[in-house]
């Protein structure tokens, strides 16, 4: 099963490249590959940027990677550096004008800028801009850091000063790679939210948003980008600029449980390995008599490894996923929502049937998914479904780059542990505790947002002390 099509799933942000050569790569198919890495991060729409003989021109579209590029259009995109996106819309609609590189013209000359991330200032910015005469193409925030970037250029003597100009002015998270004719800049907004690497391949310089995109083309990974931290790559090579604008670091915690590949390594801490930690305390903490264990495809396996590993019950599949189905596939009417999940996915009755069964998963949302893949291990012949989550309970909905429904729509803000638990019809429900989740990332370098969890930001966000309650409305 696409965890894409999972209504309970929590969706991925986006994902950015770039790449700087200075050996004649063929930096548009360095690209599509990366792209085609990351495309974990964003199924809605994808695009490349290219530099090329002091312009740039760029194509992007609706869809994934391999639906967009061909080989005809990556061979009209020749030059010497690039900027490539993956989409997937937190702030703005589905739509090809909120695709992204954004490609923007203005007075000091051509640029393009990829964003991963969600400012949670922006509809306060843009409304003085508008005010101000500025005129809009998109509804995505990364448009008004594109803006500022613009208008902070002609008062000033580079793109870098243009860009801190910027990052004073805006809040929230961003990964950001810019293009110019000249320059290929990586930015981190000053919590290091969201992630972004560099590498190199031979002699040329690469941003990503994860280090698996670096596998992806063959290049070595260097170091993470810090936050706050600007990046200039250029003929001179790549400088760096450090900010007074860094805060104390706030990953967000969901890369290492859900959103990014399990091959990849943030911060200094494998992805991996941290599922796999959190499986083993998730034994520790939440003991039970079981007979296998299985994961939930993809995300939940891992974690099921570390698990089955710790209690000494055997590990199994106790899944087929369909992977023919794909973003285009037809959600069926009501009441034929239990086939849609049987489609997508089927429990393994040789390995269940008259098993007591622990199935791991990463996270719940609202909880209807869980329901329907547990039935489906009742029906397989499963005797008892104990779910073990490898993360807490998500009450708090994320302001920066996660597309989380209001506090009404999170089950775990409204509901009990039993009372989920009784709501999926499992026999236990149990989670990690939030201690022993962010103690997975092993040998994690920075510090982590667990607000989805316990309702702590790292900076002030909309609607602050005014969420919305389980019933509709709001609380003062």
């Amino acid at each position: 099963m696409n965890d894409y099509n999972r209504p309970d799933k929590l969706r991925e942000e986006c994902g950015v490249f770039g790449i700087y050569s200075n050996n004649c790569h063929d930096v548009a198919s360095m690209s599509y590959y990366a792209l085609y890495a990351l495309q974990h991060r964003g199924q809605e729409s994808c695009g490349i940027a290219v530099n090329t003989e002091g312009d740039i021109v760029h194509h992007k579209a609706m869809g994934l990677v391999p639906e967009v590029f061909s080989e005809k259009i990556l061979d009209g995109l020749q030059g010497s550096s690039a900027v490539g996106h993956v989409r997937y819309s937190t702030t703005g609609a589905s739509l090809l004008a909120n695709a992204q590189p954004l490609v923007v013209k203005y007075k000091d000359g051509k640029m393009a800028l990829a964003h991963n991330g969600n400012l949670v200032n922006a509809s306060e910015i843009r409304e003085k801009l508008e005010e101000n005469g500025a005129i809009f193409q998109s509804t995505i925030d990364s448009e008004i850091m594109a803006y500022l970037i613009s208008r902070y250029r002609g008062h000033n003597n580079s793109i870098e000063e243009a860009i801190f100009e910027m990052m004073k002015e805006v809040k929230g998270s961003y990964a950001l790679v810019v293009l110019t004719p000249k320059k290929l800049l990586g930015i981190r907004d000053p919590f290091g939210i969201r992630p972004l690497c560099i590498g190199m391949l031979g002699d040329s310089y690469v941003l990503a948003s994860e280090t698996c995109a670096l596998d992806a083309i063959g290049a070595n990974f260097i170091r993470d980008v810090e936050p706050g931290e600007i990046v200039a790559i250029s003929d001179e090579g790549l400088s760096s600029i450090k900010t007074n604008l860094e805060n104390e670091s706030k990953l967000c915690i969901f890369e290492h449980i859900y959103f990014a590949r399990p091959d990849s390594y943030i911060d200094g801490a494998s992805v991996y390995r941290a599922r796999f930690e959190a499986g083993r305390l998730l034994a520790i903490e939440n003991p039970v008599e079981a007979d296998l264990v299985i994961g939930v495809p993809d995300s939940g396996i891992t974690a099921a490894l570390g698990y089955s590993e710790q209690s000494g019950i055997p590990y199994a599949q106790g899944f087929i996923k369909n992977r023919y189905v794909g973003r285009t596939f037809i959600q069926p009417d009501q009441g034929k929502r239990e086939m849609s999940v049987r489609i997508k996915l089927n429990a393994m009755r040789n390995a269940i049937e008259g098993k007591r069964v622990i199935m791991v998963d990463d996270s719940i949302v609202r909880g209807t998914t869980s329901k329907r893949i547990v039935q489906l291990l009742r029906d397989a012949g499963a005797t008892e479904v104990h779910l073990k989550i490898s993360s807490p309970p998500v009450k708090w909905p994320c302001y920066f780059g996660i597309d989380t429904p209001s506090r009404k729509h999170l089950t775990a803000a409204c509901h009990t542990v039993d009372e989920i638990k009784k709501m999926i019809g499992a026999d236990s429900l149990s989670y990690l505790s939030i201690e022993g989740l962010i103690s997975t990332p092993v040998g994690s370098k920075c510090g982590f947002c667990k607000a989805c969890f316990d309702g702590d930001y790292p900076m002030q966000v909309p609607g602050e002390g005014n969420k919305f309650s389980c019933d509709g409305s709001q609380k003062e």
